[in-house]
């Protein structure tokens, strides 16, 4: 077991509590957390990735997917019904879940596909223009206009 003391966080960097709350959140729920059903996360390409999650014996209508304010929930509803049959080993799961990740800002799914026993999860992060790295040109001049309409004059340093 695992515990992280997140508190010098709290008291030297300013502005990053969201972040240190995040990070606080996910060790406990992680514990907390079932490991069934299995999955993969994949870096599929700079700013994708995918999920691949076994759902073996589940149906594409008793599996859900919801996406809401930057946590995805996948879970998986199993009618109750009685087993059919004499089972001397029954290791298949054929229970319900639901499984919690928590999405970074601007990480958006995309596509959801059910194939061979496993759910593939599609994702993509699209960092929107007004926050992308822009360069600003530099211009020559030795003259700066001022609000108040008057010119000044001023060297330009290269």
């Amino acid at each position: 077991m695992r515990n992280f003391d997140f508190s010098p966080l709290y008291r030297s960097a300013i502005g990053f509590d969201r972040m240190a709350s995040l990070l606080d959140a996910m060790t406990t729920s992680e514990q907390k957390q079932p490991s069934y059903p299995p999955y993969d996360i994949e870096l599929t390409g700079e700013d994708s990735y995918r999920i691949s999650m076994a759902v073996a014996g589940f149906e594409q209508s008793e599996l859900d997917i919801q996406v809401e304010q930057n946590r995805l929930t996948v879970s998986g509803k199993k009618p109750d019904e009685s087993p059919r049959g004499n089972f001397l080993h029954r290791g298949i799961a054929a229970r319900s879940f639901e499984r919690r990740f928590q999405l970074a800002d601007h990480v958006k799914v995309t596509d959801a596909k059910l194939a061979n026993g496993l759910l593939h999860i599609e994702l993509v992060r699209e960092i929107p223009e007004a926050m992308k790295p822009r360069k600003i040109e530099i211009s020559e001049g030795n003259l700066l206009q001022h609000t108040d309409g008057e010119k000044k004059s001023d060297t330009v340093a290269a």
